[in-house]
């Protein structure tokens, strides 16, 4: 029997084509989780591209030290680079779960690019995406630097991630925006008031995460039991220390 093949569709109105469903790779290097071993995390990006997966996620914040931008552009070694969809992110500077410390200052995002392409090991960046948007820096400002990235070939399409209607509208002012990564679910979809209605009206296409709930409705048990350096068994930790100081 014939395995299914993922077809390609457009996001928004600027070029972009990649895979109907994309993978993110972000568990590859830990989060929820344990991170697999390099040649298995290799293994599931090379055998989701078989599959018909074109469209690849990270950010430079996935992973100790990098590592999910480095183990990516050890897989992109095995595929056609001209037809995988290369997205990673910038923007979160330092995270001290459950804090996060966020910073978009022009040089800032040229060093974090420069630094991505050399990880990835690319000439380019097919989506790039601004992380968290930071409150201290108009988005004029870092949307500017990224325009001058595209100009000079580095980045092909500009994306936003958990940003607000008129961030959106402002950035989309600046350079068109081709794609927003935000959080839609079954149990999230206050997505659907503002964000989708604005997207639709600017041609800017939209990338949910975490569609299964961060596997909640993926089919499986809900284990109780989580990996101690997972981000959710320390907020678990956290919350349950402050609860503790709290009420004893």
């Amino acid at each position: 029997m014939a395995s299914l093949q993922i077809p390609q569709v457009k996001i928004g109105t600027q070029g972009l084509q990649v895979s109907k469903l994309g993978l993110g790779c972000m568990s590859l290097s830990g989060a929820y989780n344990d991170p697999l071993p390099e040649d298995q995390g290799i293994s599931v990006i090379k055998y989701a591209f078989s599959q018909g997966i074109t469209f690849f996620d990270t950010a430079d914040v996935y992973g100790a030290n990098n590592a999910n931008e480095l183990l990516l552009g050890k897989a992109l070694k095995h595929l056609p680079r001209d037809k995988v969809q290369v997205a990673t992110k910038f923007g979160i500077a330092k995270l001290d779960f459950p804090v996060v410390h966020v910073k978009g200052t022009p040089e800032y995002v040229r060093s974090c690019c420069e630094a991505s392409l050399k990880r990835l090991d690319v000439e380019y960046i097919d989506l790039y995406y601004q992380h968290r948007v930071d409150q201290t820096v108009p988005i004029e400002e870092t949307v500017g630097e990224l325009k001058k990235l595209v100009e000079e070939g580095k980045v092909k399409y500009i994306g936003l991630s958990e940003a607000s209607p008129d961030t959106i509208r402002r950035a989309h002012a600046v350079h068109p925006i081709a794609a927003v990564q935000i959080e839609w679910s079954l149990w999230t979809r206050d997505v659907e008031e503002e964000i989708v209605p604005l997207c639709r009206e600017l041609g800017i296409g939209i990338v949910p995460y975490s569609p299964l709930g961060r596997g909640f409705f993926g089919g499986k048990g809900v284990l109780e039991s989580m990996p101690a350096n997972s981000a959710l068994e320390q907020l678990r930790l956290r919350t349950w220390i402050r609860t503790s100081v709290h009420y004893h």
